[in-house]
């Protein structure tokens, strides 16, 4: 439940969110400043969502990792001060994030995200969590369904990235539109006269809309043996050996797919360190991974692993930033929220938002 706020806001406040608050008005922003959000994860992905949501103006930001700094993990994540290597990213992380906004509560927590009970959850109206396990995921997705609290998942891997969504069972925002004039009918020899509808570019109104989200583990299973689903691969794009990855709205759920198995097998994600046996390994989970779901293991070429090693900042950039402006739409209740995935190929510098899950 966001926090009832004073229905006064500081002279302080107007002039830090006087951009914000022309763009989606007071109210959205009184509900920002209402919600707190718990950030799992800081790599590179999640000091982009981090540094998004402290500029936007939540009331609350608690960033977790029990990772500690490492010389890859500092590449993307402007956060951290070089020489802290060896320090909790979390912690590492705090004083640049709280620079950014002081009106803002900015928390480390250095606990690994696995020992939380599911009361620590509860506190916040929003959770967002990249580099986790898929099994962790899904059970704390389950916990804010039930409770209704806003889920966001996401990930970065090389030039791939995606973000899923779950804002429950009924989400509510408004979308501001421009008005529709209705003319006045004028009368003549042959009867009355109708007009066409005008739009007036200068007036807008808001429109109530509701909008309804499956869980994480109904978005991920998939049957791609069903024909409806079998039919739409035939007009997916298949990679090639010799060309630049071919972007679809299917075939990038497939990476973050086999990336995922590869985390919840090895605990960890490839290393450049050690590339071969990584490589190796990822080319097998492909099999059994497009295996099981009954599809061809053409649909991921040989060398796709060679594009899904580390974290690259530009990627980070760009998920973060649907990231991080997603979940400012559902806490505002301002603006259709993207349903349910968004997956970004760095290759081609393009995205696309598609929804996978009970229809």
């Amino acid at each position: 439940m966001i926090e009832k706020e004073d229905s006064i806001i500081s002279e302080e406040e107007a002039a830090q969110y006087d951009r914000q608050i022309r763009l989606w008005g007071l109210d959205a922003q009184k509900r920002l400043r209402g919600s707190r959000v718990l950030l799992v994860g800081l790599r590179g992905l999640g000091a982009e969502v981090a540094k998004n949501l402290i500029l936007a103006g939540v009331k609350g930001l608690t960033m977790l990792d029990h990772e500690l700094v490492t010389e890859e993990s500092c590449r993307a994540q402007f956060l951290i001060p070089v020489n802290n290597q060896g320090q909790n990213r979390a912690q590492a992380s705090l004083e640049r994030a709280q620079y950014l906004n002081p009106m803002v509560e900015v928390k480390a927590d250095t606990d690994r995200v696995e020992t939380k009970p599911d009361e620590f959850f509860l506190q916040f109206e929003a959770v967002c969590l990249t580099g986790c396990s898929r099994d962790l995921m899904v059970r704390v997705d389950q916990l804010c369904f039930q409770h209704n609290i806003k889920l966001f998942c996401g990930d970065v891997f090389g030039y791939h990235g995606y973000m899923f969504s779950d804002l429950g069972q009924e989400h509510n925002y408004v979308e501001e539109k421009p008005k529709v004039v209705k003319p006045k009918t004028e009368e003549s020899n042959d009867g009355p006269e109708a007009k066409k509808t005008k739009i007036d570019p200068n007036e807008t109104t808001m429109i109530k809309k509701t909008a309804c989200f499956c869980s994480l583990k109904l978005a991920l299973e998939v049957d791609w043996t069903n024909e409806k689903a079998k039919s739409s691969l035939k007009h997916t794009p298949h990679f090639s050996t010799t060309q630049s990855i071919v972007f679809s709205p299917f075939v990038p759920l497939f990476v973050p797919t086999v990336l995922l198995k590869f985390r919840t097998d090895k605990g960890r994600d490839p290393h450049p360190e050690s590339f071969e046996a990584d490589a190796m390994l990822l080319r097998q989970i492909r099999d059994d991974v497009l295996e099981a779901m009954g599809l061809s293991s053409d649909l991921l070429p040989h060398d796709f692993v060679s594009y899904c090693f580390s974290e690259m900042a530009p990627v980070c950039a760009v998920v973060g930033g649907v990231l991080g402006q997603e979940v400012v739409k559902a806490l505002s209740q301002r603006d259709a929220p993207h349903k349910n995935f968004f997956f970004f190929d760095g290759m081609k510098g393009s995205g696309v938002v598609d929804y996978f899950g009970p229809k």
